[in-house]
């Protein structure tokens, strides 16, 4: 009996090592702080509790009088955004507050200057969850600008999975359609006809394939040459250095030989008359003549 209890014993012990972890261990071992802002030196101050809607202004508080100095960090664990304000040298916490999805932001600016915030933190006191409002401060503006920068890009992280998860969920909830063939399905293809000059092309090369070799020089030697088209007139068509016919030439010579002719009567004639003036020029006076005979 002792053997049987404790071999039964063993397989318990067995069992329950190998049971599958949760989901909420698994949770737990994937969640890991991922650092997102740090800086070395902030501020806290305690301000009073807000007597209206308005807005806080620093400008209330004391701001060279600050209750607690040390460091802050901003961490990412899993869809939390924390806050840790804690030592500079030991590293103890001293406050921290929550960003979560759905819930009210624990970080709002006042509005007379760009380097204070007021901060909502938590604390768990007794199992129940407690939070109070303090005052953070920066030195310097761009530690301010970029602990902003730090949340909003988380908040900005937040929604895109948001988004994604809810885009996942509607594509597995909309029915998909099944383009696969069913049992006796079948597919048609419808092929184009080919074109009437192909079918031409390849029934003379068949033709031509069928004649013997006496037959294929037959059929060339019956197909008639081809003729080129006249060249079109210009300046060296044979229209333009044809040569003239002897009746053309006849007239076109009778006519320069009576141009000639015209021209050489002119000019005897104007001869004529030049030699008749030289010679009455030259000419003796007969009367002149005669008194010196008869004296």
């Amino acid at each position: 009996m002792d053997q049987a209890s404790s071999s039964s014993n063993v397989r318990d012990e067995k069992r329950s090592s190998t049971d599958p972890v949760t989901v909420d261990e698994n949770e737990e071992r994937e969640a890991i702080e991922i650092p997102l802002f740090q800086v070395p030196e902030c501020y806290v101050y305690l301000i009073p509790p807000r007597k209206s809607a308005a807005s806080y202004r620093a400008d209330e508080w004391d701001v060279n009088k600050w209750a607690w100095e040390g460091a802050l960090k901003v961490v990412s664990k899993g869809e939390e955004c924390i806050i840790k304000l804690v030592d500079k040298t030991t590293g103890e916490l001293y406050a921290q507050a929550f960003l979560r999805d759905g819930e009210l932001h624990p970080v709002e600016a006042v509005i007379d200057s760009s380097r204070y915030f007021v901060l909502r933190v938590e604390e768990n006191i007794g199992g129940r969850a407690r939070h109070a409002f303090i005052g953070l401060g920066f030195r310097e503006r761009t530690e301010a600008y970029d602990f902003q920068a730090a949340l909003h890009d988380h908040m900005k992280y937040l929604n895109k999975k948001k988004t994604a998860e809810e885009m996942e969920q509607h594509f597995q909830n909309t029915s998909s359609v099944d383009y696969s063939l069913k049992e006796g399905e079948t597919i048609v293809l419808q092929l184009k006809n080919r074109s009437e000059k192909d079918t031409k092309t390849k029934l003379v090369e068949k033709s031509l394939s069928n004649l013997s070799l006496d037959d294929k020089g037959k059929s060339i030697e019956t197909i008639p040459p081809i003729i080129p088209p006249p060249p079109p007139p210009g300046p060296l068509s044979p229209a333009a250095t044809t040569p003239k016919s002897p009746s053309s030439l006849s007239l076109q010579r009778s006519s320069e030989q009576q141009d000639l002719d015209t021209k050489r009567e002119e000019v005897e004639k104007k001869e004529d008359q030049e030699a008749k003036e030289i010679g009455a020029e030259d000419a003796p006076d007969d009367d002149f003549g005669d008194f010196q005979a008869a004296g």
